[in-house]
């Protein structure tokens, strides 16, 4: 099946196109060309009618699906959705990642990592997925989270302890077919009993983890709010950190030489940013807030790559769907450039998370995982919240709502 879909505007990604009338052409769930209006009409007409369709829809930009590179897709965004994932069936649980799927594919967001769950269940949703594209966005999964024994997230039932417990923990993982291995190498405001600013595992359990994964062909990836986790999971070669926040018992105390070398080892960050406005936030993040803001800033400018994973589903700040706040933030908070910040959460987030050769451009040999939104995304970043339509592996996504994300 032959599918055109043509818009006024395109972003490809890492650029906006310019071409009269930009037209994507589909056939089987890849995108075979990107052309001028008139010209993608010729591509059609050499097609039966009964193999080839288009779709014209009108004054809008046509651009990649969004990746978000951390959410949680068990969570319910609820006041405690650890306790809450961790209390439910899984019959329960996985009914309720359905839905997050839904309205995560509502927004635009086409591929996610799902940075912990329970019971591997993200790995089942993904399955599911993979069969049923209109339906939710591609799922790359990790499972549990590894962490110590009463640590950050341990009532999902990812605990492990020592050199020789994280490294059966990360074969367990890669044998159940995870895509990627999540660590909590620093505590977390969810859990009680943690503590952002205290690092969960040491030096050599974190590269006896990396070592691990990478034997297995898995990137890994560190859920890491301390100085000295950040540090150390930078030595221990992982591959990107999710918030990086250098969280102290009473602010944010970046490290300037750590920030150097992430900056030079080309390991990126997972941001967490997007959130609905004027949010309610945990009393240890409202307080923090302005100096992570400050301090994305000067990764910036140390040069550091660094994507948006929205942490979707952990409380009521950030339902699932969240992520095209993030744009917005990127431009207004940070001083980004509309186009970086798109790609911050398009073609950048896709490398970041493995498929920069398949997902977050719209280019030919691509999955066509398409949007579209009302309005000018480079002009404003805000059009990302008015998303007219979704096309996932080429599938128009007819049944999912319109999301409710308040501009």
């Amino acid at each position: 099946m032959m599918l055109a879909i043509r818009g006024t505007r395109l972003f490809d990604g890492e650029r906006p196109a310019k071409l009269a009338s930009p037209t994507v052409v589909i056939a089987d769930g890849r995108i075979l060309d990107v052309r001028p209006g008139d010209s993608a009409s010729a591509v059609l007409a050499d097609n039966t009618p009964s193999r080839a369709t288009s779709a014209d829809l009108g004054d809008v930009t046509l651009m990649p699906g969004l990746v978000d590179t951390h959410v949680h897709l068990g969570f319910d965004a609820g006041p405690d959705p650890i306790g809450r994932l961790a209390s439910v069936s899984a019959d329960e649980a996985l009914d309720m990642m359905r839905a997050a799927a839904r309205t995560t594919l509502a927004a635009g967001i086409t591929t996610v990592r799902d940075l912990g769950d329970r019971d591997y269940l993200a790995l089942r949703l993904r399955d599911e997925l993979a069969q049923r594209p209109s339906e939710g966005p591609q799922v790359l999964a990790a499972g549990p989270p590894i962490t110590t024994t009463r640590g950050h997230c341990g009532a999902l039932g990812g605990k492990a302890d020592g050199v020789d417990g994280i490294k059966a923990a990360v074969r367990e993982h890669a044998e159940r077919g995870v895509d990627v291995i999540k660590v909590m190498a620093s505590g977390g405001v969810m859990t009680e009993g943690t503590r952002s600013e205290l690092p969960q595992y040491g030096l050599h359990e974190l590269r006896a983890a990396a070592e691990e994964a990478h034997r297995l062909g898995l990137p890994i990836t560190a859920h890491a709010h301390a100085g000295q986790a950040i540090a150390d999971v930078l030595a221990a070669g992982f591959d990107s950190i999710e918030h990086c926040s250098f969280m102290t018992a009473d602010g944010v105390e970046p490290h300037a030489e750590t920030i150097a070398a992430i900056a030079a080892a080309g390991v990126a960050v997972s941001a967490t940013l997007g959130m609905l406005p004027d949010p309610t936030l945990p009393p240890a993040i409202a307080t923090r807030i302005n100096a992570i803001i400050d301090l994305l800033r000067s990764m910036t400018l140390a040069g550091v790559t660094i994507v948006c994973g929205s942490d979707a589903g952990i409380g009521p700040p950030k339902p699932h769907g969240v992520l095209p706040h993030a744009v917005r933030q990127f431009v207004d908070e940070l001083g980004w450039p509309p186009a970086e910040a798109l790609g911050a959460v398009t073609s950048r987030a896709a490398r970041v998370c493995g498929l920069g050769d398949r997902k977050g451009r719209i280019a030919p040999g691509f999955d066509a995982d398409i949007i579209a939104v009302n309005g000018d995304p480079l002009r404003d970043p805000a059009a990302v919240l008015d998303v007219r339509a979704v096309f996932r592996m080429g599938q128009r996504c007819e049944s999912v709502p319109a999301p409710v994300t308040p501009a």
